[in-house]
């Protein structure tokens, strides 16, 4: 197996191929913008809307590293949880979750252009690997949350 294949299996994995753990689109699936909008008490939490967020700008800036576009929208670690504002309206959380999908599909084509030796050359096979283990980590963020707020499936 190619590097490049090896890193897009995982890629699918820690977002919608599900293998040892649930991925992403898993964990927010039917999701309410309410539900996703929620917070356990605490300063140190974040909503699941707010993690979606979070991952969605570091794979819309990777893709777009890739793809060798310039990327202007620099944002800290910080304010990338407030990509876009929170609300109760389900249309807008749509949006949210499209988005995050959309910037997987790039991601994801992005990848698929490359080669191994541009992989290496890039220093690109490090920074594919930490996104992917950062998806992993929020996801499983996400799944407690949903699991404190009581709209994780019993059965998964």
């Amino acid at each position: 197996m190619k590097r490049n294949e090896f890193l897009l299996n995982v890629l699918d994995s820690t977002f919608d191929k599900e293998s040892w753990y649930a991925p992403f689109r898993h964990a927010i699936e039917g999701l309410t913008a309410e539900q996703a909008g929620w917070k356990p008490s605490g300063e140190a939490t974040t909503s699941i809307w707010e993690n979606v967020n979070h991952l969605t700008y570091y794979k819309e800036r990777l893709a777009a590293n890739l793809e060798g576009r310039e990327w202007t929208q620099h944002l800290d670690g910080d304010e990338t949880f407030f990509l876009t504002d929170q609300s109760n309206d389900d249309k807008e959380w749509k949006k949210v979750v499209e988005r995050s999908e959309n910037a997987q599909l790039n991601l994801r084509q992005a990848l698929s252009n490359i080669s191994d030796d541009e992989l290496t050359q890039q220093s690109l096979e490090g920074k594919l690997l930490d996104i992917m283990l950062h998806d992993a980590y929020h996801t499983g963020q996400i799944m407690q949350v949903r699991k404190m707020q009581g709209s994780w499936p019993s059965k998964r």
